[in-house]
């Protein structure tokens, strides 16, 4: 018997080499065989079904991808899931306790932060993030931290009321830009 292999016919694209990858997602593992070069939102949304996350402009710049990796905000569309080997996912769909909806899934819905809903799940998963990191301690500074999610209804201000509520406790926060008195005059051309 030969060990050796018969030439693939010309013209014969290879199969891929797949990477073991092992993930905790929602609570749940998984062992995944991914190719390398498989973002984490592809693995997400294609191979496991979880498609609260959303797949926006698939080049990091308007957050609707947003995940938690190990508690912290992450674009999953600039993730390839082998560099999160090992690796606790959140996503929108895991950050309710069974049918209890998580305190800033009930804030964004009491303060209808949200019109069309797609930016939804990145905004809720990059709050969590936000939280966790605990750096926030103003609507302005709330507003900053959540800049990396755009929102292309323009529900920033209900967004940020939401957020503020459940990350400082301030149900009526205000932002020191608004006590701020507005000039108007001409703009220069």
């Amino acid at each position: 018997m030969s060990s050796v292999q018969p030439p693939a016919p010309a013209g014969a694209v290879p199969k891929p080499a797949l990477t073991s990858v092992q993930l905790r997602i929602n609570g749940m593992a998984h062992d995944l065989q991914v190719e390398p070069w498989v973002t984490l939102l592809d693995l997400l949304r294609d191979r496991l079904e979880l498609t609260g996350t959303k797949k926006g402009c698939d080049h990091g710049q308007c957050g609707a991808c947003t995940v938690l990796v190990n508690g912290e905000r992450i674009l999953s569309c600039l993730t390839l899931a082998v560099m999160r080997d090992g690796a606790e996912v959140t996503t929108v769909e895991g950050l309710a306790q069974g049918d209890r909806l998580h305190p800033l899934q009930q804030v964004f819905m009491r303060r209808d932060a949200f019109q069309c809903g797609y930016c939804t799940p990145g905004q809720l998963c990059s709050a969590v993030g936000l939280i966790n990191e605990g750096n926030a301690t103003s609507l302005d500074e709330v507003r900053e931290l959540m800049s990396g999610n755009l929102c292309r209804c323009g529900a920033y201000v209900q967004i940020a009321q939401a957020v503020a509520e459940v990350a400082l406790g301030q149900p009526d926060a205000t932002s020191a830009r608004s006590r701020c008195p507005i000039v108007t005059g001409t703009v220069p051309a």
